[in-house]
């Protein structure tokens, strides 16, 4: 398609837009539907960017009622190859304070009602899912916390748990028997998502509150959150910023070549619709 960008921003709860981004609406529809909103496309840092607010701009869509399929699959329609995703999570451990970073580097899933794979309908890929963040796109998010001296915690697992509810006492204590790190609705489908796409992804978590398990956060509301998190959203955007303006060619092939061993079904079995809705993820394997 005529629009092209090389980084997707994807941008979480109170980041909607970007300072400074000069750049023009993209509606997009995909085989699997239409994205949480406009892609906005433009420039950034030097670098051609695609942004999309992930809940849509006002906040509208639960975590639930994402069409995570379509807001991944436009972004690799757009020609993304790197994917940093803000994200408003609760922390599960005592040295992850509210408005600090966590650049997570595992998840847990939790969630029971998502569309998580582009394949089916006649193609079966299994795609190895060990490492679900990039390497190579979390140090860039890690040198960018540095430069724009947040405050900030590298590693840790975020467990994604359906929503829209935040956790009961009971949930939120068992998940840190566990040793689950911080807490979330929405980044592993993602995560899992972009894989599938060959789309290399990092998670920019910013911490809101101590999720109901710590004594002076034992009733998280979303009053709370929301204060926390407008704080958080000026260092995410400093962040990104940083990120955005180190961003080359990726060197990370556990991403970029995810389905080069993971296509199961023999090309010339698999429905010429599928290959058509699909092109801009298996074009490179199947015709």
């Amino acid at each position: 398609m005529k629009e092209q960008a090389d980084i997707g921003i994807i941008g979480g709860s109170g980041l909607y837009e970007m300072d400074g981004f000069a750049g023009h609406e993209v509606v997009l529809e995909t085989p699997f539907g239409k994205p949480s909103d406009a892609v906005v496309v433009g420039e950034l840092e030097g670098q051609r960017v695609a942004f999309l607010p992930r809940h849509a701009r006002g906040h509208r869509l639960l975590p639930h009622e994402l069409n995570y399929r379509a807001n991944v699959f436009a972004m690799k329609m757009l020609g993304v190859h790197t994917i940093f995703s803000v994200s408003a999570v609760g922390s599960l451990k005592e040295p992850y304070a509210p408005m600090h970073v966590v650049i997570p580097d595992q998840f847990l899933d939790r969630t029971y009602r998502r569309e998580s794979t582009f394949f089916g309908r006649g193609l079966v890929a299994h795609v190895a899912f060990a490492h679900p963040i990039s390497r190579w796109a979390s140090d860039l998010l890690v040198q960018a916390c540095q430069d724009a001296s947040a405050v900030h915690h590298v590693g840790g697992t975020y467990v994604c748990i359906e929503g829209p509810h935040f956790s009961t006492r009971a949930e939120s204590e068992l998940y840190r028997s566990w040793g689950m790190d911080i807490i979330g609705m929405t980044n592993l489908t993602e995560a899992r998502l972009a894989r599938e796409a060959e789309i290399c992804y990092a998670t920019l978590a910013l911490v809101t509150d101590y999720d109901c398990w710590h004594p002076s956060h034992d009733s998280v509301t979303v009053d709370q959150v929301m204060a926390n998190l407008a704080q958080n959203v000026a260092t995410a955007k400093a962040v990104l910023r940083f990120a955005v303006r180190s961003a080359g060619t990726p060197d990370d092939p556990e991403c970029t070549d995810a389905l080069r061993h993971s296509l199961v079904t023999a090309p010339d079995l698999v429905p010429a619709d599928v290959k058509r809705d699909l092109a801009p993820i298996v074009s490179r394997y199947m015709r």
